[in-house]
């Protein structure tokens, strides 16, 4: 028996003395019992997740303060193990909590996760900044001979991640570092909160007459959306598919630069504001790098990514721009002269964009969206993917009618591989309400691991804010609806293809420049004709689509290219900006904004207009000095891609040995080593302009 401090062992019998005596009253304090172990949602409560957040995180202490009292000689086994495996009841309250909060959440929640916040960063400081159990991890890092090549890596990260929470800093340069992550976090929230409700905010009000020149799909959603907010008539709002529809299909240029100009003022100035959030989020970020060693936050980020350094990230990006930029302009001069052809006496604005691009797209290839969304309802779409899937790597899906949704829309489905073994459980919540978040996105509920030889298999979610059924239609999606659901599968294969026994090396626990391959590379698959005659069937006649119809999508596909490149790359290049600064100072956001992205700029430029504001992937999300991560990704799965072109789209062999050498191996390995191995040779940059016909 290990020598544990007889404080600690009070502790632990304490602590579980009064998990039994709470368990009966807050199901989130033990192991759910429930088939398969799912979350019974019904039986959880707002009032539920506080007080298990403080139970959970006063466990998590206990965990690590036996680990660091040990007096046995550090070993992996007692030291990275033991870290590894703790903090699993912290782990079952949060999983379910932070999916909630962006998925479906209310006031009650976000005031819960302001109140943790600190608590849990507060943890964090505990944990890695307790020198005792630094020296442990140091010890054990030190002397790895003898450990598997897993361990191994186990080991390194952990060591690492010690080290990027302030392991070796004084004391008094620990408690900053904790006074800035504290604080960091807190304004993560703040941004969030403010973006949704800046987002649930505004709607802009339609007459009959000016509904009347939309599609009838357009119109109907602007209905039912008008009648959630208890409005007789209706509305345009700032969520995707009613954005996006309403900028694509009306003429009228008043409404849609008020529109525009709304969602490019987005949580700027107003109730709402978080401009001083971008402000002191990017200066604490540098205090911290600066306090860790670094110059920048940007190297602090990519140390431990693909790129390894920022100058690496900017060069790539500055050769994607300067390689695009010409294809861009040729794009803009193509659409310009086709806006003049109909009729248009203006100069183009961006507002303009999305009617005379749809308009050009039409004109040139004779396809728009209107044409495809009968061919896209949203179930085909699903029994398509799930069919794809199957070809390629042998996964079923069943539905679960056992385990609870967390809000009525949401459907479940088991997941099992070509051997009949479950993967996981996979979520999957399509249709934009005001207590969920924009965008897409794929999370885990559970993770993972296998743990005193059980393993425990992943709940997997696919959030998105897909166009909603009306009252004469179905849910019938756009292209690019089609192709955003291929993307975030993608990374749920990914989560659900998790192998191995820690969970911090598996499924999606990879570089954040590699762990957008396995969902940018299922893109490829919408304008494959073999794979939309699966399931594009009409949704009244039952008509598969035909080739024709198929011939003009897949030679549309790489139209507005240049333009779509660039636009990309111009988020990457703010991000790499925000997170290059090396003096602490006052920004005007939309100046900077404006320097940083000015020759990516295809528009005249409109005063006081930004995209930061509203930029949760770098200010809220996980992605600061990764966005650049999306190209970089792209480059890697048009590479990969052309092993699927040359072998056959469906080829169990290729896709058997794309599973094996990239979905199972998580971060096991070295990202480029999995991507060789599966290749053969390292990513082309030219595979990427060769996939948009700009070589």
């Amino acid at each position: 028996m290990k020598k544990i401090n007889i404080i600690i062992l009070l502790l632990v019998m304490a602590s579980s003395i009064l998990s039994c005596t709470t368990s009966k009253r807050n199901p989130l304090s033990r192991p759910f019992d429930t088939e398969l172990g799912t979350v019974p949602f019904s039986k959880i409560k707002n009032e539920h997740f506080y007080p298990a957040f403080l139970m959970a995180i006063e466990n998590s202490k206990i965990e690590i303060d036996a680990i660091a009292s040990n007096t046995d000689e550090p070993t992996f086994e007692n030291t990275i193990e033991a870290l590894e495996f703790s903090g699993e009841y912290l782990g079952r309250v949060s999983g379910v909590f932070y999916n909630l909060l962006s998925s479906h959440t209310n006031d009650t929640l976000q005031d819960i996760s302001f109140k943790v916040s600190p608590l849990l960063t507060e943890l964090s400081s505990y944990t890695y900044m307790n020198n005792s159990l630094f020296q442990k991890v140091k010890s054990v890092y030190n002397n790895m001979g003898g450990l598997t090549d897993i361990e191994k890596r186990l080991t390194e990260n952990t060591y690492k991640g010690f080290k990027s929470f302030g392991a070796e800093l004084n004391a008094e340069q620990k408690e900053k570092f904790k006074e800035y992550d504290t604080r960091l976090s807190e304004l993560s929230l703040m941004f969030d909160k403010n973006n949704l409700a800046a987002t649930n905010l505004y709607f802009l009000e339609l007459t009959p007459e000016q509904v009347a020149e939309l599609p009838v799909f357009v119109q109907e959603m602007a209905k039912e959306d008008a009648k959630a907010k208890d409005i007789d008539g209706y509305i345009i709002t700032l969520q995707s598919p009613s954005y996006s529809a309403f900028m694509e299909y009306s003429t009228n240029r008043k409404l849609k630069e008020q529109l525009w100009r709304a969602i490019s003022t987005l949580s700027y100035g107003g109730e709402f504001d978080n401009s001083e959030i971008v402000n002191e989020i990017v200066n604490i970020r540098l205090k911290r790098a600066n306090l860790l060693g670094y110059e920048t936050h940007a190297d602090y980020v990519l140390e431990d990514n693909m790129a390894k350094s920022a100058k690496t990230v900017n060069d790539f990006l500055a050769e994607l721009s300067a390689k695009s930029l010409k294809y861009a302009k040729a794009d803009m001069a193509n659409l310009r002269a086709f806006a003049k052809s109909k009729g248009a006496k203006f100069e183009l604005m961006p507002w303009d964009f999305g009617y005379y691009s749809s308009k050009l797209k039409e004109d040139k290839y004779n396809v728009s969206d209107e044409l495809l969304k009968p061919y896209f309802k949203l179930d085909n779409v699903k029994d398509g993917i799930f069919e794809l899937c199957n070809k390629l790597y042998g996964m079923s899906f069943t539905p679960n009618t056992t385990a609870e949704p967390y809000q009525k829309d949401v459907m479940i489905y088991n997941v099992n591989d070509k051997g009949g073994k479950l993967l996981g459980v996979l979520y999957l919540d399509f249709f934009p309400r005001k207590s969920k978040g924009g965008g897409a996105w794929m999370n885990t509920i559970r993770d993972q691991k296998i743990k005193n030889g059980v393993e425990q298999r992943p709940f997997v979610t696919v959030v998105c804010n897909f166009t909603k059924p009306t009252a004469t239609a179905p849910s019938l999606l756009t292209f690019d609806e089609v192709v955003t659901f291929l993307h975030e599968f993608g990374h749920a294969i990914h989560g659900l293809y998790a192998t191995g026994k820690y969970s911090s090396l598996s499924g999606t626990s990879v570089a954040r420049d590699f762990v957008e391959l396995p969902s940018q590379i299922m893109e490829n698959w919408a304008t494959q004709k073999d794979f939309l005659q699966l399931f594009a069937k009409h949704y009244q006649t039952g008509e598969v689509i035909s080739d024709e119809l198929i011939n003009k999508v897949i030679e549309a596909k790489n139209f507005n290219a240049g333009y779509s490149n660039l636009r990309q790359i111009s988020f990457g290049l703010m991000d790499m900006a925000w997170h290059s600064i090396k003096e602490e100072q006052k920004f005007n956001v939309a100046e900077f904004e404006e320097i940083a992205t000015r020759e990516t700029q295809l528009f005249p430029y409109q005063k006081g207009t930004l995209m930061g504001t509203s930029f949760g992937h770098i200010f809220a999300g996980g992605y600061s000095a990764g966005y650049y991560s999306y190209k970089w990704a792209e480059v890697l799965e048009a590479d990969a891609f052309l092993a699927f072109v040359e072998g056959g789209i469906f080829n169990p062999e290729i896709g058997e040995k794309f599973r094996k050498e990239v979905l199972t191996q998580g971060g096991n390995k070295d990202e480029m080593e999995l991507f060789v191995n599966f290749r053969g040779h390292k990513p082309e940059v030219d595979a990427l302009f060769k996939k948009y016909g700009m070589n």
